[in-house]
């Protein structure tokens, strides 16, 4: 009888060839778990019934001792198989379990150890190549990674790939600030320009109001009709007090295209008021343009100033040098053409950020570049500023008057941050030269704070310096600063 209590056709024999019942396990700590083999699978083919778990009790018997019968399977909800079919049983059957010997007697082969290996493991080009995704996101496992890094050793065009994705990853995130970067025009220009250099080339000189009024350009395009009516409030000095004025976006527009009209005239292009009889002082200029508009603009106000910053950048390429020389007249007060260029482009930041302001638009300061020279301009304007102001009974009286292109009594304009430098301002005369030697004291301002007081946003006695030497000298060249803000 077999241990199912069936009756065996194959006597004893069969039974001396079923697997033997393991001996008693030792205690789980005693084990080296990692050594212990895992299970068989089980044979393809049918799912074979539950067996019961073997007694663990017995002894294991000695290999010249007669094997025990095997245990008899305990009842299982499983499925039935049919006879003959490819998943049946026979009584006689062996028990497939572990054991140290085969059938035969001879040595059973134990089933292999799995283990987890961070070798490369050999992979076709496509796959790796596929892989590099999850790679540069650092989802490969570790034996893909491995395969991936050795293949990136050996294969160029991959490792390009890599490379260009792995940067890429950097730009998933989240935690930064969704805005452009306010250099990327200027780099990708940079690159163009790198690969196939422009035949006609802006000018230097007209770069800073290129940039301020594309910068500007893409502000308007984002903003829809509505916000070009919202409010704007122009700030400016008049002599020693802070005056405004009420507008709307469009209205700003309409004021730079006006006063942009003086450098059209220079270039001999159209005045869009009229050219020739039109007033040159800005102010003036833009009271003319409001009073002629017989309805308050709207944003068609934009294409006709967006074309005429286009030509009158053309028009500077093409003359070259020619025509950075070249005088413009304000009314009260000249300046060569590319000096009004760079006033220009002044102004086109300092108002595209007062629109920015009333749309509620993120819309940073110029480049550093472009901003040193914004503040050049206006170093080199200070003496002049101090010297109307005197006459106007506005500033202390001079001191020490030198002759022209000597070096005269100075003020050391500190400018600290974006656009920074040092510059020494003439004190008692505009013909003077400043010099560090000659310096009675020293002002330390933000460069964006500096630009600020130029543009008359904030008042001398708010700005944030930092002063020492003569207060009378310092009084005098804050004052200056604001009194060049104009409408």
């Amino acid at each position: 009888m077999s241990g199912d209590g069936r009756e065996s056709e194959g006597g004893e024999e069969e039974v001396r060839g079923a697997r033997r019942i393991p001996g008693p396990r030792g205690a789980a700590d005693d084990l080296d778990l990692a050594s212990v083999p895992l299970p068989p699978l089980p044979p393809p083919g049918g799912t074979a019934p539950d067996e019961a778990v073997p007694e663990q009790s017995a002894p294991k018997p000695e290999r010249d001792e007669p094997d025990p019968p095997a245990a008899e399977p305990a009842p299982g909800p499983g499925p039935e198989v049919a006879e003959g079919g490819p998943g049946a049983r026979t009584g006689a059957e062996p028990v497939q379990g572990p054991g140290p010997e085969s059938a035969d007697g001879g040595p059973e082969a134990r089933p292999p150890e799995l283990f987890v290996s961070s070798a490369p493991v050999d992979l076709p080009h496509q796959v790796l190549k596929a892989l590099l995704g999850a790679w540069a996101l650092s989802a490969c496992s570790a034996e893909e990674t491995a395969a991936v890094e050795d293949h990136l050793t050996g294969c160029a065009p991959c490792a390009d790939e890599a490379l260009r994705l792995r940067d890429a990853v950097g730009l998933l995130h989240t935690d930064g600030s969704l805005d452009l970067d306010p250099t990327l025009r200027t780099r990708v220009l940079d690159g163009c320009f790198g690969r196939r250099p422009a035949r006609i080339p802006v000018p230097e000189w007209a770069a800073p109001y290129d940039a301020e009024t594309a910068r500007l350009d893409a502000l308007l395009r984002d903003i829809g009709d509505s916000e070009w009516h919202a409010p704007v409030r122009l700030q400016w000095f008049e002599e020693e007090r802070q005056v405004s004025r009420r507008t709307t976006v469009a209205g700003v527009i309409g004021h730079l295209m006006a006063v942009d009209g003086l450098l059209s005239a220079a270039l001999g292009l159209d005045d869009p008021l009229d050219g020739g009889k039109a007033p040159l002082d800005p102010t003036e200029r833009t009271e003319t343009y409001w009073s002629a508009t017989r309805r308050p603009p709207t944003r068609a106000v934009r294409e006709p100033w967006r074309a005429q910053s286009h030509e009158l950048i053309r028009t500077a390429s093409f003359a070259g040098r020619n025509v950075a020389e070249t005088s413009v007249s304000y009314g009260t007060f000249a300046l060569p053409l590319q000096d009004a260029a760079l006033d220009r482009a002044f102004e086109c930041w300092v108002h595209g950020g007062d629109i920015a302001d009333a749309v509620d638009y993120p819309y940073p300061a110029p480049s550093a570049a472009h901003l040193h020279r914004m503040i050049d301009l206006a170093a080199r304007m200070l003496p002049g500023a101090l010297a109307g102001r005197r006459g106007a009974g506005l500033a202390g009286p001079a001191k020490d008057l030198v002759p022209a292109g000597a070096p005269g009594r100075s003020l050391h304009l500190e400018i600290e941050g974006h656009g920074g430098g040092d510059w020494y301002i003439a004190l008692d005369s505009p013909a003077a030269v400043g010099a560090p030697e000659r310096a009675v004291a020293q002002v330390a301002l933000d460069g964006v704070e500096f630009c600020r007081l130029v543009a008359g946003h904030i008042s001398p006695v708010e700005a944030a310096a930092g002063q020492e030497g003569d207060r009378e000298a310092i009084r005098d060249v804050l004052f200056a600063a604001a009194s060049l803000s104009r409408l």
